[in-house]
């Protein structure tokens, strides 16, 4: 029998139900700008801002947070909504330059019973997909298999966004 390791969940999994309700790595993340490469944040919006997942279903799974910590999508201002829509674009645009993905899973999960993580700071998932990445792990094994180190995905992201902003300007482009 072949086994998979991930030591980097257990860490996730042990810890989850410890956490205080109102817990949020991400304002750590937005308050440490000296850390953006450690903490993986890839784009600073204004209102929202662009991180990579340090959970990811695939390399390259982003996820667009609010700056304000909000734990209800009713709660979000327009500005903030439309905001963290203009960075799901541009996350979209970065992962088909970065890392070649022919398509993203878009979505978030309101509430713990939807299997929100981090109840207190709402946030959007893009997932990249490729053509035929299915495979039998997740179906039969409840596994996943990331196949790219993070910090090697980040660099390549990172410079993806880079050239999208040199050529766009805006992220709204």
């Amino acid at each position: 029998m072949e086994r998979l390791w991930s030591p980097w969940r257990s860490q996730f999994i042990e810890t989850h139900d410890d956490r205080p309700s109102d817990f949020s790595p991400f304002v750590a993340a937005w308050n440490e700008p000296e850390k953006d490469v450690e903490n993986f944040l890839l784009h600073r919006g204004s209102l929202a801002f662009i991180i990579l997942n340090r959970y990811p279903y695939n390399p390259g799974h982003l996820l667009v947070v609010p700056v304000r910590q909000v734990g209800d999508l009713l709660e979000l201002t327009g500005e903030e909504r439309s905001e963290m829509m203009d960075l799901v674009a541009l996350g979209v645009r970065v992962l088909g330059r970065g890392i070649a993905s022919h398509g993203c899973n878009v979505g978030m999960n309101l509430g713990r019973s939807a299997g929100a993580a981090i109840e207190s700071h709402i946030h959007i998932h893009i997932v990249p997909r490729w053509n035929g990445d299915t495979n039998f792990m997740p179906t039969l094994n409840e596994t996943r298999v990331v196949s790219q180190n993070m910090t090697d995905v980040f660099e390549r992201l990172s410079a993806a966004l880079a050239e999208v902003l040199g050529e766009k300007g805006d992220p709204k482009d």
